[in-house]
């Protein structure tokens, strides 16, 4: 969720943070303009991630006063990307910069400065920073520019301005990365990973590094389910069909209110448990690595729901078009290995989420049902959960849940 904050009337949209992973995005594309009129949910923006672009929404209703930032700009997560004011805010409540415009001509402004009517407004910093004296030769910086080096603790007298008159403007603050982040060692073999892989390796490496995990496996017999599923597809045209994955999603998101301990965040050493179920499903995308959309509110939806739902996550995602409420406000994941992929998948947590489930490729084994050996339909489900929030006994249950549910799909 993108953060923001409030400070009388005026409220900051900022960069989101869309997940553990994310240090910085990259503003593609404004769909809204100063003066127009926003309800929350809303999309405002394009920004680029290492997961793709993502439709940045918007948090409160109300009206867009400012924005800050023009595209094709790159900035740390928190960044200040507009202004807004709250729906029974009036307008004329917003401060406005006192300094004056350079008498110097401005020149159009590139692709890291903002729109003319904000951010190409030139303060000097000799009035705004009190660690500039009067002896010093006078630096002129924008407002965001300068909003920014305090929010991150950058000397400006340090840097050298690009704009007008010298002026100092967001491109030309290094980024928290740049600022903070050792270079690896070089090696010859060394292969540069994709921006995708690097921030994927980093969030799992902290996860395992910091969660301690504990894990339960469980092989479930699915033969009724997919009985189920043929009887309901058998009167429809393929784009209509259900997948077992939907119903899988379907079973287990009806289950998780009866376990928070699994459905929730770890944040400052305390679980939240959430109100709502929001599975995030993991997609493979086709040029390589993956991305993982949440079916929000998933328990209140129907299997048909959950795989139209699914459908529409899916194609967006490989067009790069998913929104940052889809991204960030996962509650849990549930990761699928897929028809053709191995037995069983144990994942890793994805912080701050407390829990993952992994579904192994269905496969035909020997199963005893009444007494009786037969041959169905076998997958095996395995939990990853963070010991610090539950234990064994609690997933054990969980599953037990998921199996008995899945034998009587109907019920859903």
């Amino acid at each position: 969720m993108n953060s923001s904050q409030a400070t009388d009337n005026l409220i900051d949209i900022t960069m989101p943070a869309l997940g553990a992973d994310m240090r910085d995005g990259t503003l593609i594309e404004w769909q809204i303009k100063p003066g127009d009129r926003v309800e929350k949910g809303d999309t405002i923006a394009v920004v680029e991630t290492s997961k793709g672009a993502i439709e940045m929404e918007v948090y409160h209703s109300g009206t867009i006063s400012e924005l800050l930032i023009t595209p094709d700009t790159k900035l740390p997560v928190g960044s200040v990307l507009a202004r807004m004011t709250t729906t029974d805010a009036p307008v004329s409540s917003i401060p406005k910069p006192t300094a004056p415009m350079p008498s110097a001509p401005t020149p159009a402004p590139a692709a890291s400065a903002t729109s003319a009517d904000s951010h190409d407004t030139i303060e000097s910093a000799a009035e705004l920073n009190p660690d500039i004296g009067s002896n010093t030769e006078r630096r002129f910086i924008s407002p965001a520019a300068h909003m920014q080096a305090q929010a991150t603790g950058i000397d400006i007298g340090q840097l050298q301005g690009s704009g007008p008159q010298g002026a100092i403007l967001l491109r030309d603050l290094p980024s928290r990365t740049e600022q903070h982040v050792e270079k690896p060692f070089p090696t010859e073999t060394a292969q540069p990973a994709s921006s995708m892989r690097q921030a994927i390796s980093e969030a799992m490496a902290r996860s395992k590094q910091t969660i301690p995990h504990y894990y339960l496996t469980m092989d479930i017999d699915l033969t009724n389910a997919q009985h189920w599923l043929a009887e309901q597809n058998q009167s429809r045209d393929p784009e209509q069909r259900l997948l077992l994955p939907a119903l899988l999603i379907s079973v287990i998101a009806r289950l998780l209110p009866r376990y928070p301990a699994l459905n929730g965040t770890f944040i400052n050493g305390q679980l939240t448990p959430s109100d709502t179920v929001n599975i995030g499903n993991t997609i493979s995308l086709r040029q390589g690595g993956l991305v993982v959309p949440a079916i929000l509110n998933a328990n209140t939806l129907t299997v048909d729901e959950t795989m139209a739902v699914l459908r529409d996550l899916t194609e967006r995602s490989r067009r790069g078009r998913l929104r940052s409420s889809e991204i960030s406000e996962a509650t849990i994941t549930v990761t699928s290995i897929g028809e053709r992929g191995a037995d069983s998948i144990t994942g890793v947590i994805y912080p701050p989420q407390v829990a993952i489930i992994g579904l192994g490729r269905v496969r035909n084994a020997a199963v005893v049902s009444e007494g009786q050996l037969a041959i169905g339909e076998i997958m095996t489900v395995t939990l990853a959960a963070d010991h610090r929030v539950s234990d064994g006994l609690t997933g054990a249950r969980f599953l037990h849940a998921l199996a008995k549910q899945l034998q009587q799909p109907e019920a859903l």
